[in-house]
C-alpha cells in the first residue's frame, strides 16, 4: 500500500505542470470620462471584481457603482444619488465571452487582440455590446484592457436639464484588469 502511495505521489510531482487557465481580481480599474467644454468629469473605480476563464473564453466583472471616486465630492454625491442611484442599482455588471485567439495562443506571453461580446448592465438596463480588447500574460498574471463608449441615455440615466450642457452625451470607459491565477 505504501509503495502504491509513493508511486502515485512521485507521478503527481513528475507530471508536467499546466499553465493556469482561470484568472481573477478584486481590484480591477474602471475609469470613465464624460467631460464637456464647461466641466471636467472623470472618475475611477479600483474595486472591480473580475474572472476570466481562458479555455471557456468567458469573462465577467462587477463594478460597485458607489466605488467611483471623483476629484470633487459634490460630483460624487450627485453621481450616486441623482444619476446612477447607487443605492437602488449598486452594481454595474458585464458577462460575456471573447473571440480572436485560441486558449493555447492566449496562454503564451505577449499581447493578444480579442473581441469581447456580452451583456453590459447599468442602472437596471442591459444591452449587448462588442468591443476590442487586449489580453496579455505577463509574469504569470493576466492583464486585460478595453475601451468603449457608453451613452447614459441608453441606460435610462437622466441628466437634469440644468446641468445637461456640462455632461458629455457619451462617456468614454477604460477597463484595466490585473488578474492573478486561480
Amino acid at each position: 500500500m505504501k509503495l502504491l502511495l509513493c508511486i502515485g505521489l512521485a507521478a503527481t510531482l513528475a507530471a508536467p505542470r499546466t499553465s493556469p487557465t482561470v484568472f481573477a481580481t478584486k481590484s480591477g480599474q474602471v475609469r470613465f470620462e464624460a467631460s464637456s467644454p464647461l466641466e471636467d468629469i472623470e472618475a475611477t473605480n479600483q474595486t472591480t471584481a473580475a474572472v476570466l476563464n481562458l479555455p471557456a473564453a468567458q469573462l465577467a466583472f462587477a463594478v460597485p457603482v458607489a466605488g467611483f471616486k471623483f476629484k470633487r465630492t459634490l460630483m460624487q454625491v450627485h453621481f450616486n444619488e441623482n444619476y446612477l442611484e447607487s443605492e437602488k442599482y449598486p452594481l454595474a455588471t458585464f458577462k460575456g465571452h471573447f473571440t480572436g485567439g485560441s486558449p493555447a495562443e492566449l496562454a503564451t506571453p505577449g499581447p493578444h487582440s480579442v473581441q469581447v461580446t456580452g451583456e453590459l448592465a447599468i442602472h437596471g438596463v442591459t444591452h449587448s455590446i462588442a468591443v476590442p480588447a487586449t489580453l496579455e500574460l505577463r509574469g504569470g498574471r493576466l492583464l486585460a484592457h478595453a475601451q468603449f463608449d457608453v451613452a447614459p441615455a441608453d441606460y435610462n440615466i437622466t441628466i437634469p436639464l440644468l446641468v445637461r450642457s456640462q455632461v458629455a452625451k457619451v462617456a468614454h470607459v477604460q477597463v484595466a484588469l490585473d488578474c492573478a491565477p486561480q
